[in-house]
């Protein structure tokens, strides 16, 4: 029997392409942020960029070659443990970001900012790096470096990702002493760290975070059905019954992003002007489509 070729749906190559799209993004921001803000203050970021830093403060060598030769060793790593689909976006993560080190630094060389002002420096440089991390994160990608080790070491070790970066990431940024002899260049590199770590988050944050409706309408067949095929997600039945009028109703139960909100009242607003329609915030969602559920 002749097995045919499923092909993906246009709404899930559309999807796919945002990523990238997005984790382009990410890593200009990132670019930005390391070599027009930090480097220039001789200020240590955090994971495989700060080695590559620390390399480029002791012997000048150019940090996209540093970062991209150990990111090469880390990603055959990452697809020996992990498989191809934890790699896949991190190779073009890398990559991207490679390339745009070094357009970034070629249009920038001249540009001296915040010469005096070593402090704002770290800041601005700190919300770059947090934000374009936090892009590739939220479309699923990474920059690579520090997460692979983490995910490794997670793999077949009790310790949390978190733990794993944390203790990595202060190593490296202590160990630009050794290169700069100066203690107050580590203290901002720590900053940096804090700063685009809260950045990181903030941004993560709000691309997941997730709500729920309750949908009461006579036509809760169409609104349902046009859910389920955009923006794609799940639709849940539920058998009441209205207390005063004692009437049969159907209600609906929907799980969906908090970006989504709009095109799901969008296209209720279209079907049935007058359904009702609760809204509220949830702190978690874990499956398929959402969230891994995460446990030991």
């Amino acid at each position: 029997m002749e097995t045919k070729l499923k092909l993906p749906s246009r709404q899930a190559t559309i999807h796919e392409v945002k990523d990238y799209v997005m984790i382009a993004l990410g890593m200009i921001l990132y670019g930005i942020g390391w070599t027009v803000f930090l480097l220039p203050q001789d200020i240590t970021a955090s994971g495989v960029p700060g080695i590559a830093s620390i390399v480029y403060f002791a012997i000048g060598l150019p940090v996209q070659y540093v970062y991209f030769t150990i990111n090469a060793l880390l990603l055959m790593l990452a697809i020996w443990q992990l498989g191809w689909k934890f790699s896949i976006k991190t190779i073009f993560a890398v990559i991207v970001l490679t390339m745009f080190l070094s357009i970034i630094q070629q249009f920038t060389g001249d540009l001296k900012l915040l010469q005096d002002q070593p402090f704002l420096a770290c800041v601005l440089g700190a919300c770059f790096c947090g934000s374009g991390i936090g892009l590739a994160f939220s479309s699923n990608g990474s920059t690579g470096g520090t997460d692979i080790i983490a995910a490794v070491i997670n793999k077949y070790r009790d310790v949390t990702l978190g733990q794993v970066i944390r203790i990595t990431d202060l190593i490296i940024i202590t160990s630009s002493y050794f290169a700069l002899h100066d203690w107050e260049k580590v203290l901002y590199g720590y900053v940096t760290l804090f700063i685009s770590s809260f950045v990181l988050d903030q941004v993560v944050n709000s691309a997941r975070q997730s709500v729920q409706f309750f949908i009461i309408s006579d036509k809760y067949e169409e609104i349902g059905h046009r859910i389920n095929v955009y923006p794609h997600r799940g639709v849940t039945v539920i058998n009441a019954s209205g207390f005063y009028t004692g009437k049969e109703i159907k209600m609906l139960f929907i799980l969906a992003k908090k970006r989504e909100s709009g095109i799901i009242f969008h296209l209720i607003k279209e079907i049935d002007p007058h359904a009702f329609v609760s809204q509220s915030a949830v702190i978690g969602v874990y499956g398929e489509g959402f969230d891994r559920i995460k446990g030991k």
